[in-house]
């Protein structure tokens, strides 16, 4: 994804039409076609840039700007009007704005100042992070890369926890690419995948003749790394030796291989990762807190695919995109009700999850056009089965909010968004209905 964009314009054909373009250029799009339905977008989503129509039907559009520079300060506005004239350009550049475009204007153009535009806040705030690469315009995301390009020059230690199927070693390899030592080799190990009796074989190699099947001298992963970055997945589930040795050679940066008496010096950073709580597993015994202390010195969190919103249909139609590419596919695209089934699903396994669900689509679906059955058939369960993803959810409070959501979304489906209908149908106040549409961040444009 090149970026996240929204296009606010009363006449419906420009919107339909620049969404489309810009679409096709590999922008997430977002429409508006007023200042009010712009101020509930604004409020709820992360946008690259803005193409902001300065005459619309409840007001004038730059009175938005300085609602937009409140809510999104590192935003580019991009201002267009059937109406140009040089104080209008004037006052938009005053205020804030990024450019000035006048209708009818040249797509080449447009594109090119979009680009600039797009490219202007990723350096201001994202200066070391590639969009592509860490997809997501949610706040988790956007605080995620901005961490990253903060600590991705130093040389501290770093714990990344989070579910499996988050991103873990992806968020690893672009700390190492973005750091001073981003072409020296980047290292990892699978703590969890090894035998205890082989984790410390890998990790300090081995002299020939150290146990029965060393029939040649091997450098281990510690080694390997020097200059580098070496990478400990999944470190929680290393046998409580190993942890001890590598407490030591965090401390004093030197080893000897298995077998052998030569001291072997390494000068490294290590970033970890864990999908266990690593606090509970020092607890139960199981892992070393001088460890823990020592390899944690800054600490990242990764969201789980759920608790990221709007993130879910971005990576959809990231790897939608990617995997009709790959398999020579003709493109396709999701329904509203397809989009919001992926919205709802639990995704335990995460980005991972969801990736290879896209690529199974393109590679069974034959149309071009992916309803929600399509996708329910491939997680294998029916349409009265919808319910069963409010389970993942482990506190009450929250399922209840997650049903009421989904409730008042299919009544107003239902009753084609005619509001004073569904609140005399579900036999609510009309004030509180408008209240839930606004917590909920339902839309109401008729989808």
């Amino acid at each position: 994804m090149k970026g996240a964009l929204l296009v606010i314009d009363d006449e419906k054909n420009i919107r339909e039409t620049l969404a489309k373009l810009l679409e096709e250029e590999g922008y997430y799009v977002k429409t508006a076609e007023s200042i009010e339905s712009s101020k509930k977008l604004i409020q709820s989503e992360y946008f690259h840039a803005v193409l902001l129509d300065i005459w619309l039907p409840d007001g004038d559009g730059l009175s938005l700007l300085g609602y937009i520079k409140t809510y999104l300060p590192d935003t580019s506005v991009i201002v267009i009007t059937g109406h140009g004239k040089v104080e209008h350009a004037v006052r938009a550049i005053k205020e804030g704005a990024y450019d000035f475009l006048e209708k009818p204007f040249s797509m080449e153009r447009l594109l090119l100042t979009v680009d600039r535009a797009v490219q202007e806040v990723l350096r201001k705030r994202l200066p070391k992070v590639e969009e592509e690469d860490l997809i997501g315009s949610s706040k988790p995301m956007l605080e995620l890369k901005e961490l990253i390009g903060k600590i991705a020059k130093t040389n501290t230690n770093v714990l990344i926890t989070g579910e499996s199927g988050t991103g873990k070693e992806l968020v690893a390899r672009k700390i190492h690419e973005l750091s001073d030592r981003g072409n020296a080799p980047f290292i990892d190990i699978n703590c969890a995948s090894l035998p205890e009796e082989l984790i410390e074989a890998e990790l300090f190699g081995y002299e020939k003749g150290a146990f029965t099947s060393a029939f040649t001298r091997k450098q281990g992963k510690l080694e390997l790394a020097h200059g580098g970055t070496l990478f400990l997945d999944e470190i929680g589930d290393m046998s409580l030796k190993a942890q001890a040795k590598l407490l030591r050679v965090l401390e004093t940066k030197k080893f000897t291989r298995l077998g052998g008496t030569q001291t072997v010096y390494s000068e490294f950073r290590l970033i970890c990762a864990s999908n266990k709580d690593l606090r509970e597993e020092i607890k139960k015994g199981n892992f070393r807190e001088d460890l823990y202390y020592r390899i944690s010195t800054v600490v990242i969190s990764l969201p789980p695919l759920r608790e990221r919103g709007e993130d879910i249909i971005l990576l959809a139609n990231h790897f939608l995109d990617k995997f009709s590419r790959e398999y020579k596919k003709p493109a396709k695209y999701l329904t509203e009700e397809a989009k919001d089934l992926l919205m709802s699903y639990p995704w335990k396994g995460n980005v991972r999850e969801l990736k290879n669900l896209m690529e199974r689509l393109v590679i069974l679906h034959t149309g071009e056009e992916i309803k929600a059955e399509d996708i329910r058939r491939l997680l294998g369960f029916s349409p009265k089965e919808d319910y069963e993803t409010l389970f993942r959810y482990k506190d009450l409070k929250t399922a209840k909010q997650e049903f009421e959501k989904l409730f008042l979304k299919r009544k107003l489906k239902e009753y084609n968004y005619d509001l004073k209908k569904v609140s005399q149908e579900i036999n609510i106040d009309l004030s509180n209905l408008y209240r839930k549409i606004k917590q909920y961040n339902i839309n109401i444009d008729g989808g």
